[in-house]
């Protein structure tokens, strides 16, 4: 595998807003690059990429060369497009990159994408050619955009100047298949047939149309286990297409061997579905026979005058049996009304007695109810016999303060509660029961 630093230079001029490359020419070169990174840091782990802009307001490096893919992919986001092409001062600032690389022991490689006029003058180009192979330093141009002969002979002429058997060109026109699918097949993504990730060489092959040493046109030392990915799909896919063939065979056997069997069994259908059509077709017009008739009998019977004698003993009937109806449930509500109080009673008693001669306590706190009921009845009586004593409630109001008991309010009030007390008594004393003859 070959240890290398890349240094990628983008053409963001204004030709780059062109549409003649699927979506643009920006974004197809985009696409490109992002592509080259890949295939670069697969197919060797120590190698390192970097990211530069040729054109606006001057030569800007992106990305110095780095093995992190994340961020060299994040670099072409957001890029300004305007201005001209620098080619020469991007070769330039690409070159001075390289020579500060940390592992000196990579070798150099500048990618170009040149997808605009070329401005500089050819000897300009050729000195820079010299001076690159001067350094070692190797140079793939990628010619894609503006076709003219005079920007063509000039990418030549730098070519020629740095090539020493490890530079490359490729012209791309414009049409149907993307840059980077272009790209693929070119030495400038598999690397030279030295280096080169197995999704490089496969890819590669893909594209040259399956032409390669290789089965499925991978490298099985490159990458074993997608060789091996391929050759068990393909195997599944053989086996597949076997057991369909084999049975469409069987399905063709077997229809031939009941070629015969079904032209009568169609014959017998047929005519037990005529004969089902037919039986249906009779079953309707007797059903729709029968439901004539019996609507006209219907109507005939509505018209007639025993239709309205009919409807009168019925109304009759129904409301007789209605009042009896009512009756017989009236008397038994009287009924059950008249059993319902006594035989309530009676439980009511029996239940009472069964539970205070079963819980003593209960028995006891009945008593104390009974007593407290009593002393209750004794008070009342006892207050309104002191009610009734005039000379002991004029005494008690003459002892509060602001009441004088000679105002005629207050004596009105005292003969309304001494005439409110007297036929209570009376009720008492009637009430009491006489004293038992000794």
């Amino acid at each position: 595998m070959v240890l290398e630093a890349t240094m990628i230079c983008i053409d963001n001029s204004e030709w780059m807003r062109n549409g003649d490359y699927a979506p643009t020419r920006f974004q197809a070169q985009a696409d490109a690059v992002n592509l080259i990174c890949g295939a670069k840091t697969q197919s060797n782990p120590e190698n390192t990429v970097g990211v530069l802009t040729m054109a606006g307001k001057g030569v800007r490096v992106l990305v110095t060369p780095t093995s992190d893919l994340g961020k060299i992919l994040a670099c072409m986001h957001g890029l300004e497009i305007g201005g001209e092409m620098n080619l020469a001062a991007g070769i330039q600032v690409a070159q001075l990159a390289l020579k500060h690389r940390q592992n000196k022991n990579q070798q150099q490689r500048i990618i170009v994408f040149a997808g605009s006029a070329v401005n500089h003058e050819k000897k300009t180009l050729e000195m820079i050619g010299r001076k690159l192979k001067k350094n070692s330093v190797a140079l793939d141009i990628i010619n894609f955009g503006e076709e003219d002969e005079e920007k063509k002979e000039k990418l030549e002429a730098l070519l020629a100047a740095v090539n020493n058997n490890n530079s490359n060109i490729v012209h791309v026109q414009a049409g149907p298949s993307a840059l980077s699918d272009v790209l693929i097949s070119t030495p400038i993504f598999t690397g030279d047939g030295e280096g080169g990730s197995g999704f490089a060489a496969a890819a590669a092959a893909a594209a040259a149309g399956g032409v390669s040493g290789f089965d499925f046109g991978v490298d099985p030392n490159l990458d074993p286990e997608l060789a091996l990915a391929l050759r068990v799909s393909m195997e599944e896919e053989r086996a597949r297409q076997e057991a369909a063939a084999k049975k469409a065979a069987e399905d063709s056997s077997k229809q031939e061997k009941g070629g015969e069997e079904p032209s009568s069994s169609q014959d017998a259908t047929m005519t037990e579905r005529a004969s089902a059509v037919t039986s249906e077709a009779e079953n309707k017009s007797f059903d729709f026979m029968s439901s004539r008739v019996l609507v006209d009998l219907f109507h005939g019977f509505l018209k007639s005058p025993c239709f309205y004698c009919f409807c009168f003993m019925k109304n009759k009937l129904t409301f007789s049996l209605q009042q009896d109806d009512d009756n017989a449930l009236l008397q038994q509500a009287l009924a059950m009304s008249m059993d319902e109080p006594a035989s309530s009673h009676d439980l009511r008693d029996t239940d009472m007695s069964e539970a205070v001669a079963d819980d003593p306590e209960l028995a006891l706190a009945l008593q104390m109810s009974v007593q407290e009921g009593e002393k209750d009845s004794a008070s009342d009586k006892d207050m309104s016999k002191l009610l009734a004593d005039q000379s002991f409630v004029s005494s008690i109001l003459a002892s509060l303060p602001g009441v004088d008991p000679n105002d005629p309010s207050v004596r009105d009030l005292l003969a309304s509660m001494q005439n409110q007390s007297e036929p209570e008594q009376k009720k008492n004393e009637e009430n009491k029961p006489p004293n038992d003859e000794k």
